[in-house]
């Protein structure tokens, strides 16, 4: 197992793929992160201009800061699944099974050491996306007057939940990879599930206090339930989203990434390979 993990890690950092898919969530993150803090920082500064222009109806006057530092995983969580997907189909797309079957004949070897190693680096995502959040949005809100949170324990406990999610997040997409092991099948997957699918699912699910308490275990909703905080508790009909606790949000993101894991091991896992 320790020579499987090292070798996984070493795929991963000898390709391009890491840097550039880390370089993304940075931009990213710190676009949406600090952009949205300065807005919030202008809006309550000029609170007559904001209402006149409807677009900050509904924003709350406390606990900003967590709320501007959770973007890091409510729009950055695709990342780590798009990494672990790329860790499984790249194999096949490239046709490196055989070699490293060869050198690891236990597949179930393999595949834990894939699920093990995209944990890790889904939480190094996480440090990175956090980082950003945290850098980007506290200088926003600092620069408005607005309390940063940084000298509260609970929004550094935050902070360590949304680690946690992001890492819980590279294993479901190493559950995905090994699922559908088609390079571009899952990327279309991925990006078609998390930006649209389930936000409008989501959306639809808030309506109804029965479907909402059956959307609160969507994945997304899960991790939101993990961090315990996103914009789309606030951006949800009534603002006021059914949320899970945060351990719960933790055991359902965990038991997808185990499931999907599980079933693509025991199906396309053990298909013959060329």
């Amino acid at each position: 197992m320790i020579r499987a993990l090292g070798s996984e890690f070493q795929k991963v950092f000898t390709t391009r793929t890491w840097w550039l898919l880390t370089l993304l969530l940075v931009v990213y993150v710190a676009f949406l992160a600090g952009g949205l803090g300065a807005f919030f920082g202008w809006a309550l500064d000029n609170p007559d201009a904001a209402a006149d222009s409807s677009s900050a109806t509904g924003l709350p006057t406390e606990g900003l800061a967590p709320l501007v530092y959770s973007f890091a995983s409510s729009v950055g969580y695709v990342f780590p699944v798009l990494l672990g997907a790329l860790a499984v189909t790249t194999e096949f797309r490239h046709k490196t099974l055989t070699p490293t079957f060869l050198a690891e004949p236990h597949r179930t070897t393999v595949l834990s050491a894939k699920f093990l190693s995209q944990l890790l680096l889904g939480a190094g995502l996480g440090v990175a996306a956090f980082a950003t959040s945290v850098g980007a949005g506290a200088g926003a809100l600092a620069g408005f007057g607005i309390d940063t949170a940084l000298d509260s324990s609970d929004t550094w406990a935050m902070i360590g939940r949304g680690v946690l999610a992001m890492a819980l997040w590279g294993t479901i997409g190493v559950g995905l990879g090994s699922l559908v092991p088609n390079q571009v099948a899952a990327i279309v997957i991925v990006i078609a599930f998390t930006q649209f699918v389930e936000p409008i699912l989501r959306l639809a699910a808030s309506f109804n206090d029965v479907t909402a308490k059956i959307g609160q275990f969507l994945p997304g909703a899960a991790s939101d339930a993990l961090v315990g905080a996103s914009f789309y508790s606030v951006a949800s009909a009534g603002g006021s989203a059914t949320m899970l606790e945060w351990w719960q949000g933790g055991l359902v993101l965990l038991g997808i990434g185990v499931v999907t894991t599980l079933i693509g091991g025991a199906t396309t896992w053990r298909r013959d390979v060329s």
